[in-house]
């Protein structure tokens, strides 16, 4: 057949005697003129102009602009490019019923899609260049292909064409689409003037794109780079060669920060205040604030969502279309040819085409997909910018609570973070799920009318089945919320069990009680399994519900239909409704979450209202710099606004102009001589009650001025009530100017930032090295920060490390001294520090530093021995002012007062000559030091370790790395899977595999049964009912298998862990911190309980489900398999890609949450230290970057997601249309064609299913794997030689104790720490050890229980060597009392004798000799009173009277006493050692002393030194030795 333009069966095609334009193939012609000249213009410029530049020179964004009507030209271009694949479509269909080619059909057409095509790659060009007067090409081609359209659209006017016909609609739209372009491109040239004016305007890109700390440009790409995350490709393929950091993912843009999103927030909420303003009883409305706020996006969002579920019904049409005919093709194969001069197609004819209808299927599924991702975008980014709002309005009003509120418990921290941390995200996630709400019914209505007209009344009966289920649904999503919350309630109370036996865990191996608490845990595990059960059983119910609806609803449907139709079931009918059905099922399951959303956020909003609503501190008068000035000032200047938040410079320099004073360096110089006054005041803590009444005091400026008064008098309010944090009823507060500056605050309970100890100290002043090193050096902090891994530098606070109260209290002191203040309030600065730091803080600190700077001090003390240095005193009883003035003053008048004073004095006196020798400073430091070498020498170990392994692979690290980021733990994996028990796993498998084969049987039969001309009905019905009956008992079956497969999993994997930990080395413990061992059974226990079942569910199901599809469309034509590898390859890298970059910005996520948690709880905390500061400012700027910060990590990690569902949802579009084509060229019957479809849309469904769910798994894998690491550590040896029952009942008889040639290490790589000691101590001996830190006098007290390794040398007791004995009799049968004291939570009696073996009066006569019978029995319960967490609800001395208790409970031959005074005060110190003398009279007792003085009366005395025993004798002996180490001990008190 030859090839003609005209086409060569007509001879009158090139007749123009009726003039040019009347002629159909001219008129064509003459409209391939415009298409050709674009292409010949604009490709010398695209490829000369662009292909020199960009291979040079990336076009930096900040360059991108966008020209007047962007995203419209984009838009018409779109349509342009549908409507010219329907003209060739149509052009290529009615050549197809011509006897010739007829090329003018369809020629012009393919190049005017290429030049649109090219049209928009040109634009985009010119525009990221910005260089508009190249637009003119463009210009002047919309002008002639407008022109040459019109000619032909009047052509077919005057041939009267009817309107019906395709190709006049087609001409119509092009020629209304050609104008529209036009009037862009003149509306372009109108704003932008580039030509035809004389002055073109000059435009700058937006101001985010200046500043390149921007990374995120989603806002200011191209439509299409919008719509498909192309921008996003640089990241996602970086993040395979570096790890995706915060510098990364750059800041956020200006219109998505939190501070931006405040404002509006605020304002609109102010707007609903002023509204219920005159009615008392209204509240505001937070819902029409976050409305009118953010309501547009919303909208947008909603609209995108219709638009998608619209374009979702076309799915199921098409599929009907396309069976419907097929089968028509196959029935009837001979075709009408047409005449060539009435070549015109209607619009149904069009669309009988099988391919036109493939072809429509595969836009409309791409177009689908865009909207809809564009819509959870939308929404996504209004949730983050709602979030980010609202955390900026409850920071704000934290900052204005009144005090009362908080120490009333009106507004508990608890009830603030959760606020933070809670209901924050519930909105944000409602907002997700908003759309949902209005979408859903109307995509159910139109289903169902869909199913209706397909199948008539039988549809209605599957749809009843549907909506009936769907209550259910709720109910069994309430019922896992209950369970959850019953899970946490149990797992909280796990945690503290755990906490408390991690904390204790070496008094618990030394007394062998690991067992008992260890069985408590498991108790409490055991419960919360039994509602992980519950748990488990409803989300299987749930998955299973999900997948059981469609089968039930569809065996309804055709079970009615054959019984009641008399017309067999065609293909098309099933199909179409089975691919209805599974549009159905969606939005009723999502429903049921959206409506229990819908009531949490309505909750939370209730509560974020009340706490919105609650009490202000009182706006004093001298409050001159108002809290919300800050951003008020940024709305009246916007301009500024936006640049001070882009520049580096912090905001605070230009909008806290009040704040200024505070920053100066240099102190307004005071002018009266009385700093601060008050006059008739009465105040009170919101009770109404007045805590502090009639004050009339002054305070000297420049002097210190000492307030005094009994504990609970009103010192502490006295001072909040000049800072302003009580109510004032009546009388004022005046500050000397007028307006009070930042105050110089140290509160009575330290108040720590986690942040550095520099930071603490600092507090947002500039540093200045003279003087933080004269206030540390006056609150003795140096020797502190030495001991600390990383100096100064160290973090402290909740997630660094813990201090001791005494250097917590030196830190805040230090941070008042440290500020450049007129003001000074110290309150009760030396509670917690001990005689030699009080004075030296006082002479260093307050009389040197202080004076020397004239700095006016308000001082509360209890240390009556400083008075004299007071310059003015006030004396408080009750709440009032007893007496004020100087010391003289009070000498003269109140002699009364001054005598008791006097009293008070001489007894503090003697008291300090006793605790001259307790020194408690060292010991804090002490235990400092024990908290911090242990760990150091580990991370030695492990740098070695690393740099061994390093060495090796040295050269392929980078690849290695690699390799490893991209590769998913399959080991881990197969670990987790095996720790279910392999019975489980295999059931698991095959009823997976059972289940999915059985739904593949079903859809399989209702092919051959609908593609048969006559069916005997009863046997398929039959048939399809068994099956399907199958298919939903097996549903259940996975369901409930793969969760109780993982719930196994879960209680094999504590159970292991626990008992791992509980009888591993003490050296373990002292290696690893705390925390981290505390993280394995809190937040990966909690993932492998509850997140992974879940996750590998829904991964086996997607995964079975693609696969199933794949093989059911390859069984029906097999030609699908070639077009798969492409696709394959892409899926493949795809996912390879996403996994890396996912998990990067999920820690990325995860870890920018916990410092904007932290900075909540942080600021509620220490609120009166912020206010008195007047660093409110700072603090606000601090927040707004975490926030910041947090929500950037989160819009990227849901951009990623974006990315990803955009790529597979693509993918999936051309399974289908390769799906379609195949099947409509290859298959067998119009029955396999129509399950080929349905089976291909499913496919579209699941693949990004498949991918997410991988990236999940392999997040989650990483608990599985942390908890393997710790099941891999050695335990120690409990067994011993001899067997339990060969070791005498009341062994140790004597106590004699033999030490041979011991040496003793702490592991094997280490070195030893007591060589070569030998000893021998008679039964009943009291024996002294001493030596100077580190001597090893505790790893002799470690040796008799063998928590060390003893690996020469032994000990022996009453004749057995004690590395025979099994661990837990050795260590059962003897007693020790440690340097700290520990209690656990739980009775008294069960911390005195957990394995309840002794009676009630043994238990009574230890606490009588260890003086603590009076103070039990005065407890309510006796000895079942309860003791609180630690022991919190005894003093220190009385808890080491407890553990004397314990140890006299067990009547054990030998006692031994690490350093067990040094924690206590003289007088429990002075009962100890009497009880020693006569309770322990007949006992061997072994103390290690820190003061030598202990040990001076002991029958003998160890000296230790380096680990060797250099001295052994009566200290008697030992002390005439004038050179000996014991007479130099003595000597320096050590």
């Amino acid at each position: 057949m030859r090839l003609a333009f005209c086409g060569n069966d007509n001879a009158s095609a090139y007749n123009i005697s009726a003039g040019v334009l009347r002629n159909v193939c001219f008129v064509d012609a003459l409209n391939l003129v415009p298409h050709v000249f674009l292409l010949f213009i604009t490709f010398p410029i695209l490829f000369i102009g662009w292909g020199s530049q960009s291979s040079k020179v990336q076009i930096h964004h900040n360059t991108w602009l966008h020209f007047p009507g962007h995203n419209l030209r984009w838009i018409l271009t779109f349509t342009l490019l549908f409507v010219h694949v329907c003209e060739i479509a149509e052009g290529i269909v009615s050549d197809t019923q011509m006897k010739s080619r007829h090329l003018h059909l369809f020629l012009p057409a393919i190049m005017g899609f290429v030049a649109a095509t090219v049209s928009i790659v040109y634009y985009h060009n010119i525009e990221t260049s910005n260089f508009p007067k190249l637009l003119l090409a463009l210009f002047l081609y919309w002008i002639m292909a407008f022109v040459t359209k019109t000619i032909k659209l009047v052509r077919y006017c005057q041939d009267g064409v009817p309107f019906s016909q395709l190709r006049f609609c087609i001409t119509g739209i092009m020629v209304i689409l050609y104008g529209l372009l036009m009037a862009v491109e003149i509306n372009v040239i109108r704003v932008r003037r580039y030509v035809f004016f004389m002055n073109p305007q000059k435009v700058k890109p937006p101001e985010d794109l200046q500043d390149l700390g921007v990374r995120f440009l989603q806002p200011f790409v191209n439509l299409l780079s919008k719509a498909t995350y192309w921008w996003m490709n640089t990241l996602i393929i970086s993040a395979h060669k570096k790890p995706v950091d915060l510098k990364a993912i750059g800041k956020l843009p200006i219109a998505m920060r939190a501070l931006t999103n405040y404002v509006c927030l605020k304002e609109a909420y102010e707007e609903q205040k002023k509204k219920v303003a005159d009615q008392p009883n209204r509240s505001p409305s937070i819902w029409l604030a976050m409305y009118s706020a953010f309501g547009r996006p919303i909208l947008l969002s909603s609209t995108f969502r219709y638009l998608a579920d619209l374009l979702g019904f076309a799915g199921p049409l098409c599929i009907s279309g396309i069976v419907q005919g097929f089968q028509n093709t196959t029935n009837n194969t001979n075709t009408t040819e047409k005449d060539p001069s009435n070549s015109y197609l209607s619009s149904e004819e069009f669309l009988r085409n099988v391919y036109v209808l493939a072809v429509l299927l595969f836009l409309a599924l791409i177009l689908q997909r865009t909207f809809l991702q564009a819509s959870y975008y939308v929404t996504t980014e209004t949730g983050i910018n709602l979030r980010g709002a609202l955390l900026a309005m409850i920071y704000n009003k934290i900052l204005r609570l009144s005090t009362s509120n908080l120490s009333m418990g009106e507004m508990t921290l608890g009830q603030i973070n959760n606020l933070v941390a809670i209901e924050t995200n519930q909105l944000m996630w409602f907002l997700f799920l908003c759309p949902n709400l209005w979408a859903m019914p109307v995509q159910i209505i139109m289903g169902v009318i869909l199913l209706y007209n397909l199948l008539g009344v039988s549809a209605l009966v599957g749809a009843a089945v549907i909506v009936l289920l769907a209550p259910i649904q709720y109910f069994i999503a309430t019922k896992l919320a209950e369970a959850q919350k019953s899970t946490l309630d149990y797992s909280t109370e796990r945690l503290k069990k755990t906490n408390e036996i991690l904390k204790g865990i070496k008094l618990l191996k030394l007394y062998a009680w690991e067992h008992i608490f260890c069985t408590s845990v498991e108790e409490t595990r055991m419960k919360e399994l039994t509602s992980l059960k519950t748990f488990a059983l409803h989300t299987s119910l749930s998955i299973f519900m999900n997948a059981a609806i469609p089968i039930a609803a569809v065996l309804a449907t055709f079970v009615t239909y054959a019984y009641t139709n008399d017309k067999p079931l065609q293909p098309a009918q099933a199909f179409a409704s089975l691919s209805l059905f599974h549009i159905l099922v969606t939005p009723l399951f999502l429903l049921s979450t959206v409506v229990r959303f819908a009531v949490k956020a309505i909750i939370s909003v209730q509560k974020l209202n009340e706490f919105l609503l609650s009490d202000e501190i009182g706006d004093d008068s001298w409050r001159g710099g108002d809290s919300s000035v800050a951003y008020e000032s940024c709305k009246k200047h916007t301009g500024l606004h936006t640049k001070a938040i882009n520049r580096r410079q912090p905001l605070r320099y230009q909008l806290e102009s009040y704040e200024q004073p505070t920053r100066k360096q240099t102190r307004p110089v005071e002018i009266d001589d009385i700093a601060i006054k008050v006059t008739n005041g009465y105040f009170s803590w919101g009770s109404g009650l007045a805590t502090l009444s009639n004050i009339n005091i002054r305070i000297p400026t420049g002097q210190m001025t000492m307030i005094v008064g009994q504990v609970g008098c009103g010192k502490s309010s006295l001072l909040l009530a000049i800072l302003g944090e009580m109510q004032t009823l009546e009388g004022k507060v005046h500050w000397s100017n007028r307006n009070r500056y930042s105050v110089a605050y140290a509160a009575q309970k330290p108040w720590l930032l986690n942040a550095t100890v520099e930071e603490n100290i600092i507090f947002g002043s500039p540093f200045n090295k003279q003087r933080y090193k004269a206030v540390t050096d006056a609150c003795s902090l140096q020797p502190d920060i030495d001991l600390l891994p990383f100096g100064d530098q160290t973090e402290i606070g909740e997630r660094g490390i813990n201090l001791s109260g005494g250097q917590r209290q030196r830190i805040c002191v230090a941070r008042a001294l440290y500020q450049n203040t007129n003001i000074v309030f110290l309150d009760d600065p030396f509670s917690a520090l001990d005689i030699h730091l009080s004075d030296h803080l006082m002479q260093e600190g307050i009389l040197k530093f202080l004076q020397e700077d004239k700095r006016t001090l308000v001082l509360v003390t209890h240390k009556l021995q400083y008075l004299p240095h007071a310059d003015w005193i006030i004396a408080m009883k009750d709440g009032m002012v007893l007496r004020e003035g100087t010391l003289k003053d009070i000498q003269n008048k109140d002699i009364e007062l001054y005598e008791h004073w006097k009293t008070l004095m001489n007894r503090q006196d003697q008291e300090l000559e006793k605790d001259m020798e307790a020194d408690q400073t060292t010991l804090e430091r002490k235990t400092l030091r024990r908290a911090m070498y242990p760990r150091e020498s580990k991370s030695q170990l492990e740098d070695e370790d690393e740099e061994e392994e390093e060495e090796e692979d040295e050269d392929d690290n980078m690849s290695t790395v690699l390799r490893l980021r991209t590769k998913m733990p399959w080991k881990t994996c197969w670990r987790y899977l095996t720790s279910g028990g392999f019975f489980l796993l295999f059931l698991m498998i095959f009823s997976k595999l059972l289940k999915h084969s059985v739904i593949v049987a079903i859809d399989y039969w209702l092919a051959t049964w609908t593609s048969m001309d006559n069916a005997n009905e009863t046997y398929h019905v039959a048939v399809f009912s068994i099956l399907s009956g199958a298919g939903i008992v097996l549903c259940l079956i996975t369901s409930l298998t793969v969760e109780w497969m993982g719930l196994t999993a879960a209680k094999n994997l504590h159970h292991n862990l626990l008992n791992k930990i509980i009888l591993g080395p003490i050296r373990f413990f002292d290696m690893t911190p705390l925390g981290l061992i505390l993280n394995r059974f809190s937040a990966d226990t909690n993932i492998i309980d509850q997140h992974i079942p879940p996750t590998l569910e829904s991964l086996t199901r997607s995964t079975l489900l693609c696969l199933s599809a794949i093989g059911m469309i390859s069984y029906a034509t097999p030609w699908f398999l070639v077009a798969l590898v492409p696709l394959g390859i892409a899926f493949y890298f795809i996912q390879k890609y996403f996994r890396v970059a996912s998990k990067d910005l999920q820690e990325l996520d995860d870890s920018t949450q916990l410092p904007l948690l932290c900075h909540f709880s942080e600021t509620a905390e220490g609120l009166t230290t912020i206010r008195a500061f007047r660093h409110e400012a700072r603090f606000k700027q601090r927040m707004l970057e975490l926030t910041d910060t947090n929500n950037i990590a989160y819009l990227f990690l849901s951009a990623a997601n974006r990315w990803l569902e955009v790529r597979t949802d693509y993918l999936g579009a051309c399974i289908v249309l390769t799906a379609a084509v195949t099947s409509i060229t290859e298959g067998p019957n119009s029955g396999f064609v129509g399950l080929g479809l349905l089976y291909a849309l499913t496919i579209t469904n699941y693949l990004n299913w498949v991918v997410r769910n991988l990236a999940d798994l392999e997040v989650q894998m990483g608990a599985v794997k942390k908890v393997h690491s710790f099941l891999n550590m050695e335990s120690e040896n409990y067994d011993g030689y001899l067997d339990p029952s060969q070791v005498p009942k009341d062994w140790p008889q004597e106590g004699e104790i033999k030490i041979e040639n011991l040496c003793v290490r702490y592991e094997n790589n280490l070195k030893p720490v007591l060589k070569h000691v030998k000893a021998y101590i008679k039964p009943g001996q009291k024996v002294g050890i001493c030596g100077r830190t580190g001597s090893g006098k505790s790893s002799l007290s470690l040796a008799f229980f063998r928590m060390v390794d003893i690996f020469d040398g032994r000990i022996v007791i009453d004749g057995i060597d004690i590395s025979k004995l099994p661990l837990h009799t050795l260590r059962s049968r003897l007693s020790i009392i440690l340097q700290d004291p520990i209690l656990f939570s739980g009775s008294i009696r069960f911390n005195l004798d957990p394995e309840c073996k002794c009676t009630d009066d043994r238990l009574w006569e230890a606490l009588e000799i260890a003086q603590l019978k009076n103070m039990v029995k005065s407890l309510p319960g006796g000895l079942d009173a309860m003791v609180t967490e630690g022991g919190e609800n005894f003093s220190v001395g009385q808890r080491q009277l407890f553990c004397l208790a314990r140890a006299f409970v067990r009547k054990s031959s030998i006692l031994i006493m690490d350093e067990a005074t040094a924690s206590i005060d003289m007088a429990t110190e002075n009962i100890l050692q009497k009880v020693v003398m006569t309770a322990f009279a007949d006992r061997t007792v072994v103390t290690i002393a820190h003061r030598v003085s202990h040990i001076l009366d002991a029958n003998i005395v160890l000296v230790l030194s380096e680990g060797f025993l250099v001295e052994c004798d009566t200290a008697s002996n030992l002390l005439l030795k004038e050179d000996g180490l014991f007479t130099t001990l003595v000597k320096t008190h050590k």
